[in-house]
Protein backbone atom coordinates (compact mmCIF):
# COMPACT_ATOMS: atom_id res chain seq x y z
CA UNK A 1 0.00 0.00 0.00
CA UNK A 2 1.26 3.59 -0.57
CA UNK A 3 3.37 5.96 1.94
CA UNK A 4 2.26 9.64 2.12
CA UNK A 5 4.62 12.58 3.10
CA UNK A 6 1.93 15.37 3.76
CA UNK A 7 2.79 19.15 4.40
CA UNK A 8 0.73 21.74 5.65
CA UNK A 9 2.83 26.07 4.81
CA UNK A 10 1.44 29.08 5.21
CA UNK A 11 2.38 30.73 1.93
CA UNK A 12 2.27 34.89 1.39
CA UNK A 13 -0.42 34.91 -0.71
CA UNK A 14 1.33 37.70 -3.37
CA UNK A 15 4.23 34.36 -3.73
CA UNK A 16 1.27 32.14 -5.51
CA UNK A 17 3.04 31.84 -8.67
CA UNK A 18 6.49 31.90 -7.14
CA UNK A 19 5.20 28.87 -5.06
CA UNK A 20 3.78 26.90 -7.64
CA UNK A 21 7.05 27.03 -9.79
CA UNK A 22 8.98 26.31 -6.78
CA UNK A 23 7.10 23.16 -6.38
CA UNK A 24 7.41 22.56 -10.35
CA UNK A 25 10.59 22.41 -10.17
CA UNK A 26 10.98 20.08 -7.36
CA UNK A 27 8.60 17.33 -8.61
CA UNK A 28 11.66 15.57 -10.81
CA UNK A 29 14.27 15.14 -7.54
CA UNK A 30 11.06 13.38 -6.05
CA UNK A 31 10.17 11.99 -9.34
CA UNK A 32 13.69 10.46 -8.91
CA UNK A 33 13.52 8.99 -5.66
CA UNK A 34 10.21 7.05 -6.82
CA UNK A 35 7.51 9.45 -5.67
CA UNK A 36 4.15 8.35 -7.69
CA UNK A 37 2.06 11.77 -7.37
CA UNK A 38 2.77 15.10 -5.86
CA UNK A 39 -0.45 17.50 -5.11
CA UNK A 40 0.05 21.29 -4.33
CA UNK A 41 -3.40 22.77 -2.80
CA UNK A 42 -4.17 26.34 -2.45
CA UNK A 43 -6.04 27.07 0.29
CA UNK A 44 -9.65 28.57 -0.71
CA UNK A 45 -12.43 26.85 1.71
CA UNK A 46 -10.21 27.14 5.42
CA UNK A 47 -12.42 27.98 8.17
CA UNK A 48 -10.66 30.09 11.06
CA UNK A 49 -11.66 28.42 14.48
CA UNK A 50 -12.17 28.75 17.87
CA UNK A 51 -9.67 26.66 19.54
CA UNK A 52 -7.51 25.33 16.53
CA UNK A 53 -7.28 25.13 12.33
CA UNK A 54 -4.59 25.63 9.77
CA UNK A 55 -4.24 29.02 10.45
CA UNK A 56 -3.06 28.73 14.20
CA UNK A 57 -0.90 25.44 13.47
CA UNK A 58 1.31 27.38 11.00
CA UNK A 59 1.08 30.43 12.40
CA UNK A 60 -0.33 32.22 8.55
CA UNK A 61 -0.36 35.57 8.75
CA UNK A 62 -2.94 37.74 7.14
CA UNK A 63 -1.24 38.62 4.06
CA UNK A 64 -0.78 34.47 3.52
CA UNK A 65 -2.55 31.41 2.34
CA UNK A 66 -2.72 27.91 4.12
CA UNK A 67 -0.96 25.24 1.58
CA UNK A 68 -1.82 21.77 2.31
CA UNK A 69 0.45 19.25 -0.09
CA UNK A 70 1.15 15.36 -0.20
CA UNK A 71 3.69 13.27 -2.52
CA UNK A 72 2.40 9.59 -2.92
CA UNK A 73 5.29 6.98 -2.44
CA UNK A 74 5.34 3.44 -3.28
CA UNK A 75 6.09 2.78 0.49
CA UNK A 76 7.47 4.08 3.22
CA UNK A 77 10.66 2.41 2.29
CA UNK A 78 11.23 4.41 -0.82
CA UNK A 79 10.07 7.73 1.37
CA UNK A 80 12.67 7.58 4.09
CA UNK A 81 15.21 6.81 1.16
CA UNK A 82 14.32 9.54 -0.91
CA UNK A 83 14.53 12.63 1.80
CA UNK A 84 18.06 10.97 3.52
CA UNK A 85 19.48 12.08 -0.09
CA UNK A 86 17.60 14.45 -1.29
CA UNK A 87 19.38 17.50 -0.34
CA UNK A 88 22.53 16.01 -1.92
CA UNK A 89 20.89 16.46 -5.07
CA UNK A 90 22.35 19.48 -6.97
CA UNK A 91 18.67 20.25 -8.59
CA UNK A 92 17.60 20.55 -5.22
CA UNK A 93 20.33 23.05 -4.14
CA UNK A 94 19.68 25.10 -6.83
CA UNK A 95 16.30 25.53 -6.18
CA UNK A 96 16.69 28.90 -4.84
CA UNK A 97 14.90 30.95 -1.66
CA UNK A 98 11.83 28.80 -0.77
CA UNK A 99 9.31 31.20 -1.53
CA UNK A 100 7.46 31.52 2.40
CA UNK A 101 8.79 30.48 5.65
CA UNK A 102 10.02 27.32 6.27
CA UNK A 103 10.52 27.37 10.26
CA UNK A 104 6.60 27.30 10.05
CA UNK A 105 6.34 24.43 7.53
CA UNK A 106 5.05 20.97 9.79
CA UNK A 107 5.16 17.25 7.60
CA UNK A 108 4.61 13.66 8.42
CA UNK A 109 4.73 10.62 7.01
CA UNK A 110 1.45 9.00 7.01
CA UNK A 111 0.39 5.44 6.48
CA UNK A 112 -3.18 5.09 4.97
CA UNK A 113 -5.62 3.28 6.90
CA UNK A 114 -9.04 3.95 4.49
CA UNK A 115 -8.12 4.48 1.07
CA UNK A 116 -11.47 4.73 -0.87
CA UNK A 117 -12.12 5.32 -4.78
CA UNK A 118 -14.87 6.09 -6.93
Amino acid sequence: MSYYSGFLIAVPTANKKAYADHAAKSWPVFQRRGALRMIEAWGEDVPHGKVTDFYMATKAKDDETVVFSWIEWPDRATADAAFASMMEDPDMQNMGEMPFDGMRMMWGGFAPIVDMKA
